[in-house]
């Protein structure tokens, strides 16, 4: 029964986004510690998972169209759907499988949240370091592209630190 095979894929599944919330942990740690050193590595590892995770859906968009079918639902069907219609003990298994997709993807959502936002202020700091440098000052123009100007007022630099 095709049963057996989606319970397999969705176990892969449930697996590999554990592996992706893992990887955008190292991540975050990396930023938050400004290890960007290894940034690149880690941010190649998170698009591996990606990778592997496009292709157990694939499977896994085959498999569930295939028990909808069986149980007479459209090929369509979402998991709640397969999830209602099928049974016991399928039925607990397919509803403890879509509860832990929706609390991974709300978990993962919120840590590319938070590692966009600490790679938007890196990005900025190191921006404003170098401007404190350069000779002339970026600004906003009216149509809010960045536009150079004026000359930077002298400044002072610590260059013991």
């Amino acid at each position: 029964m095709s049963l057996t095979d989606l319970a397999s894929v969705l176990w892969r599944s449930r697996e590999l986004l554990e592996m992706l919330l893992f990887k955008l942990e190292e991540e975050q740690l990396l930023l938050a510690a400004g290890r960007s050193r290894w940034l690149s590595h880690a941010t190649r590892e998170v698009e591996v998972v990606l990778e592997q995770i496009r292709q157990t859906e694939v499977i896994r968009a085959a498999y569930a169209q295939d028990v909808a079918v069986e149980l007479g639902l459209p090929p369509e069907a979402s998991l709640g759907e397969l999830a209602d219609a099928a049974p016991a003990p399928w039925s607990d298994l397919l509803h403890q499988h879509r509860k832990a997709f929706l609390l991974l993807t709300s978990e993962i959502s919120a840590l590319a949240d938070v590692n966009r936002d600490l790679l938007t202020a890196g990005q900025r700091a190191a921006r404003e370091t170098m401007l404190a440098f350069a000779e002339t000052v970026e600004t906003y123009g009216p149509q809010g592209q960045t536009v150079s100007g004026g000359i930077r007022r002298s400044s002072l630099v610590d260059e013991a630190i």
